[in-house]
């Protein structure tokens, strides 16, 4: 007996299980579904975002709905058009094996008189945002006075976004005999008050501790100046070269002012708030759920119901009025088993809400600096030797080699694999040649950073998350293999086929002789001492995300002028640059 068959789904469910590729329950999935199969009873589930809520309550209504009527049974109310939709194509999928079972999602930005159509035709279950369902109420083109099944999904959000005159005239049109499902990241007051009035004795499950963050994402704050806000975002996109990332802002100028910029200056960025249109929303997600864009900067609730599981950071551009909404941004990373990194840009004034957010996420969150021009460099040029390492040879430039050949002739390997990484790497040098640091006096936490200063050195191994690793299992590797204590690695950094780390200095030694010659499955493993011993960059811990390295100006001038400008020239050595006009990769 599999574990899905344990929890008590039919063979329908299974088999459609089987098809989607899931093994084994999620945490809530299985606390979830048998008290739901087993009982007509309302529930409230607490759980972070990413953590399989829409199979909780989606097989349990599936298997409890009559599919050979076609009156409407159930009701799932979501608060954005995009987990709407998102919702109803994974219960179409659990339901694929279920004979006559519909659902149609009811959301704005469509046309109202075919979503009214598709529900006439028949819908057991309707999935729906509160402002389209309660129109849709009003005119009389659905009714929802014989469902049986009621549910809430993000129920914490839809309140934040100011939805709960709608859901209480939606929940007055529902029968009092209905079981209500309610399901949420946090209970603020504002969930609570929902349960209360329009739930029965609700049992309630909790999926770790109530409003705590999601154990999969670490969480770091970098202290700056006001002014250097902008420019301590670039660098942290560039210290991390495969970075898919949200970038939250507070307000919808903010958001599309600093899109704006990161796309002058050359990076794969888009903008998502409420001032766009439905079309232009759905190009900008499209466009995100593809990876054509890298960085994502959102509002609060335009955010709302982003659910893609590949998103290696989330970076607080500021921190959001509400301190609850911060538990809402980090949960867009580390979701499905993965990790994630949330990053949160703050002044010394800001430092205070830092200690607030601790203790409602309970998790500490690290102190960390600003990458220097050195730092970054060292990364960016490790990066495109693995790119060039890595890249495919095209078949037609074998035409040009003759004429290529001649032009090179003279040049021994050494001094041509200098020029070849030189023609990118010193445009991304010049630019942070002289620049300054930008960290704060107030990140004093945050200097204990490795080098020879404090007796820590940083070494570079030739091993990355194309090999498997993030930073907790490299940590554990090196741990084990060097028989190192627990806290003997540290500021493990993990990049796509690289990584850095480091120790105290007496292990130095011990740790260059044991590499020597080390095979791992026929492979060397390579550890030297880095260039740069300070050098820190950020825990990367981030997905395989493809589709890097545009280039802006095919092949003209990249370089950038200072940090804190918007230039519209810019370094595409980075590995995330692209132009307007070419989205060819340059290597």
């Amino acid at each position: 007996m599999t574990k899905f068959e344990a929890l008590g789904l039919n063979d329908a469910l299974l088999n459609a299980i089987k098809d989607m590729g899931f093994e084994s329950p999620s945490e809530v999935q299985e606390k979830a579904i048998p008290i739901l199969l087993e009982n007509e009873s309302d529930l409230v589930a607490l759980a972070q975002t990413g953590t399989g809520k829409t199979a909780a309550f989606g097989f349990p209504l599936i298997q409890k709905l009559d599919a050979n009527s076609r009156t409407t049974q159930g009701l799932i109310l979501s608060p954005t058009r995009e987990l709407c939709l998102q919702i109803t194509t994974e219960m179409q999928a659990y339901s694929k094996y279920v004979k006559g079972l519909s659902t149609v999602a009811i959301y704005g930005g469509a046309s109202i008189t075919e979503q009214a159509r598709q529900i006439k035709r028949g819908a057991q279950i309707v999935v729906a945002t509160p402002g389209r369902m309660k129109d849709m109420i009003g005119r009389g083109l659905v009714d929802i006075s014989k469902i049986d099944y009621c549910i809430l999904d993000e129920a914490d959000e839809m309140l934040n976004m100011g939805f709960y005159e709608d859901i209480k005239d939606i929940l007055s049109n529902t029968p009092q005999d209905k079981s209500t499902w309610l399901f949420s990241a946090t209970m603020p007051k504002e969930v609570s008050v929902i349960a209360k009035k329009f739930m029965h004795n609700p049992t309630e499950i909790t999926v770790g501790t109530k409003n705590a963050g999601s154990t999969n994402v670490d969480h770091e704050y970098y202290v700056v100046s006001g002014r250097d806000r902008y420019p301590a975002l670039k660098r942290l996109a560039d210290a991390n070269p495969d970075i898919f990332s949200v970038v939250f802002c507070r307000t919808k100028r903010d958001t599309q002012k600093v899109a704006e910029k990161l796309i002058e200056d050359g990076y794969n960025a888009g903008a998502l708030h409420g001032d766009l249109s439905q079309n232009q929303r759905d190009l900008v997600m499209n466009a995100f759920r593809k990876k054509q864009i890298q960085m994502l900067v959102a509002t609060d609730v335009a955010a709302r119901g982003i659910d893609v599981d590949d998103i290696t950071h989330v970076i607080n551009y500021q921190l959001p009025d509400e301190i609850e909404t911060y538990t809402h941004r980090s949960g867009r990373t580390g979701r499905a088993g993965k990790s994630g990194i949330s990053m949160v840009i703050v002044t010394k004034s800001e430092l205070r809400k830092i200690r607030s957010i601790e203790k409602i996420v309970q998790q500490n969150f690290i102190s960390k600096k600003i990458p220097t021009g050195i730092e970054i460099c060292e990364i960016q040029l490790y990066h495109l030797a693995n790119k060039i390492k890595e890249t495919k040879i095209n078949k037609d430039v074998e035409n040009y080699l003759p004429a290529i050949n001649e032009v090179l002739e003279g040049i021994d390997r050494d001094e041509l694999i200098k020029k070849i990484v030189s023609v990118e790497f010193t445009r991304f040098s010049n630019y942070y040649n002289k620049t300054k640091d930008l960290n704060s006096a107030g990140n004093e936490q945050g200097s204990d950073r490795g080098g020879s200063s404090n007796g820590s050195v940083r070494y570079f191994i030739n091993v990355g998350e194309k090999d498997g690793y993030d930073w907790m299992s490299l940590k554990d590797f090196l741990r084990d293999t060097l028989n190192l204590g627990k806290d003997d690695v540290y500021k493990v950094d993990t990049k796509d086929t690289f990584s850095f780390f480091n120790t105290d200095e007496v292990h130095t030694e011990a740790i260059l002789q044991f590499f020597t010659d080390f095979k791992l499955e026929g492979r060397f493993i390579n550890v030297e001492i880095s260039k740069n011993p300070g050098g820190d960059g950020g825990r990367g811990r981030k997905g395989k995300s493809k589709r890097r390295g545009r280039d802006r100006d095919r092949g003209g001038n990249r370089g950038r002028r200072n940090d804190s400008s918007s230039s519209k020239k810019s370094s595409s050595f980075s590995g995330k640059r692209r132009s307007k006009k070419n989205r060819s990769d340059f290597f």
